[in-house]
């Protein structure tokens, strides 16, 4: 049975500072959490303090659901107990407080005075904290059985329109050169028809931050009536793209500074794709590095090397004038 990410298998309790917070964990496991549950799960989006004012049976009877049921939610969204999830939540406020007495600790977003300093120290917060919480939140088995579907598969489509679409191109230019048979579809009419010419064995992922871009909804939805495995990499698990596809994969970016292209959303794509290409690298280890060196030698006559720039070039490097001029002495005497 696989262990339910983020409780440890003695049923310890997770430290209450590390990972997302409880919310980020109530959104993402919503999807799956039976009625009972989703009246839990409301309640505390709503109120996310409650568990410090209510015990468990108060909690529940608010909730009009169970102890036992509010035991199990705990569990579903990664603690032991509702004393864990307590611990957590006043984590949680304790942090929020500390944003509010200093907005610079996460930067929540730029100002027109704002220093360089100020500006990179923002950013740099904001993409650590979209990184951090989108490892915590990834189910590693999950992870593992697409990229065995992936490593098997005949054909693997990826969907992405506009900024998605170089996440998809980036992820099938990697798949393409460990041997996989891959394309990426940034546009609805021709992600159409390879979506249409799917079968069970193949894999479609469509990427999209938001999940609710029309275009690659449309694509992944045909390649599932086709019988293909469909994966949703979004960072809304209950949009409409996450609820189509067999599985999804969740991107953390709370930072929104210069919409709709913020780049800490690219980024936890990015991490995301690159962990599951190497997954998938690791299931056929030899093909992989096979491939690999053959790709790199093909293009290796199409990179110079230092010591074969003309003086010209060495001029347009930078170089300081004695180093070039060391550089080209040794080309007369090799």
């Amino acid at each position: 049975m696989t262990a339910t990410p983020g409780v440890t298998s003695d049923q310890g309790a997770v430290p209450a500072a590390a990972g997302p917070g409880v919310g980020m964990r109530i959104q993402s496991r919503l999807p799956q959490m039976s009625q009972a549950m989703a009246k839990i799960a409301s309640l505390l989006l709503e109120s996310p303090d409650a568990p410090l004012r209510l015990s468990i049976t108060e909690l529940a009877e608010s909730a009009g659901t169970s102890p036992a049921t509010v035991t199990r939610f705990c569990r579903t969204i990664g603690f032991s107990g509702y004393v864990p999830l307590r611990v957590a939540v006043a984590s949680d406020v304790g942090r929020e407080r500390a944003r509010e007495t200093w907005s610079e600790d996460i930067g929540r977003a730029f100002g027109p005075d704002d220093s360089p300093t100020q500006v990179m120290s923002t950013l740099l917060t904001a993409h650590t904290r979209s990184l951090h919480e989108t490892a915590e939140l990834i189910d590693l088995a999950r992870l593992q059985r697409i990229a065995t579907r992936i490593a098997a598969s005949h054909h693997v489509d990826l969907y992405g329109i506009g900024g998605s679409a170089l996440m998809a191109q980036e992820m099938q230019s990697r798949l393409y050169r460990i041997g996989i048979d891959s394309h990426f579809w940034p546009e609805v009419h021709s992600g159409l028809t390879s979506a249409a010419l799917q079968d069970e064995h193949s894999v479609a992922i469509g990427i999209s931050n938001t999940g609710l871009t029309e275009e690659t909804i449309q694509m992944l939805e045909c390649a599932k009536s086709t019988g293909a495995l469909t994966i949703a990499i979004t960072n809304s698990p209950d949009s409409p793209l996450a609820q189509l596809a067999h599985e999804h994969i969740v991107t953390l970016a709370h930072e929104q500074f210069l919409q709709p292209d913020d780049l800490s959303a690219k980024h936890s794509q990015l991490f995301v794709l690159d962990l599951l290409y190497l997954l998938v690298a690791q299931r056929n280890f030899g093909r992989t590095t096979t491939t690999l060196a053959a790709s790199a030698l093909a293009v290796s006559p199409h990179r110079r090397s230092a010591r074969g720039r003309r003086p010209r070039d060495l001029e347009k490097s930078g170089l300081p004038t004695s180093e070039r001029r060391e550089d080209s002495h040794e080309k007369e005497h090799a």
